[in-house]
């Protein structure tokens, strides 16, 4: 399928890829904790018929320099955007933080049609590196909506690696320790999906070694179904973090992390989700 690209300045660095006939279906890409522009994989939607976006949602000009206090309304501005491309339907596809972003926002614009989380969490999390004003500590949250920090859990410091020596470190057990340290911060934190009018795709790997994504996406589908309303999630337990759509490049190495999974594993749990993305995106599943 022909499609167009479109760079984006303003108010953000993004890229805007439409089928060069156009659709009714806009879907937001977000990235994780990198905040980057994700362009293989909105040309990979645009290529199935929907206008995709992609922003750069910290990092860039003006913008806080690491996840601390993000805006949600950076979201809801790019929803604005889709809807003034002729967008009917919205969708947003996050990844990690960016699925935090994506269901954070749902909760708070009923405009957002369908979620679809990839490897996701159930809880907001304190900030990554610094805000604006560059301090990194102490804790706060990563996100903010009507200028309002969201209640977040903290991560416990006293944590370390269970990796010896200077090679990349898997920290999910980081997380899993500091809900066990701040529990008490739990409830607050909870994303409260069951109040989100958008439809839900979960999907996740139960040898994700950077945070526990498939119990916090089988926490995300009890709170839905807890509440009678809808949920898919999508599952593989040898898959990783990074799990690879149809048509991505495989995922580079890391310094710094271990992601888990294998790339034959994580290429597999895309592919299975695939399907349910475009039909949930289309509104046809």
């Amino acid at each position: 399928m022909d499609v167009t690209e479109r760079e984006l300045t303003d108010p953000w660095e993004g890229v805007l890829v439409a089928p060069a006939r156009g659709s009714d279906i806009g879907v937001l890409v977000l990235a994780g904790s990198s905040g980057r522009v994700e362009r293989e994989r909105t040309h990979i939607l645009a290529e199935q018929g929907m206008t995709a976006l992609s922003i750069r949602w910290f990092g860039g000009p003006g913008q806080s320099p690491g996840i601390c206090e993000i805006p949600l309304e950076i979201f809801t501005t790019a929803v604005d955007l889709l809807q003034a491309n002729g967008a009917e339907r919205i969708g947003i596809l996050g990844y990690s933080k960016g699925a935090e972003a994506a269901l954070l926002t749902a909760v708070h614009d009923p405009r957002v049609d369908v979620v679809i989380a990839l490897s996701p969490t159930s809880r907001v999390w304190c900030n990554i590196g610094p805000g604006c004003d560059g301090a990194q500590h102490p804790y706060r949250s990563s996100w903010t909506w009507r200028e309002q920090a969201l209640p977040f859990i903290p991560m416990d410091d006293s944590w370390t690696p269970a990796e010896p020596g200077s090679g990349p470190v898997a920290i999910r057990g980081w997380y899993e320790r500091s809900e066990l340290t701040f529990a008490h911060l739990l409830p607050p934190a909870e994303i409260p999906v069951d109040k989100a009018r958008a439809d839900l795709l979960l999907v996740a790997g139960g040898d994700d070694a950077m945070w526990p994504s498939l119990p916090f996406a089988e926490q995300l589908a009890r709170r839905r179904r807890s509440a009678g309303t809808t949920v898919r999630l999508v599952a593989r337990h040898d898959a990783g973090h990074r799990l690879r759509l149809p048509g991505e490049s495989p995922a580079s190495a890391s310094a710094r992390f271990l992601y888990g999974g294998t790339p034959e594993a994580d290429a597999l749990l895309g592919a299975a989700a695939w399907p349910h993305i475009l039909s949930m995106l289309r509104s046809d599943g």
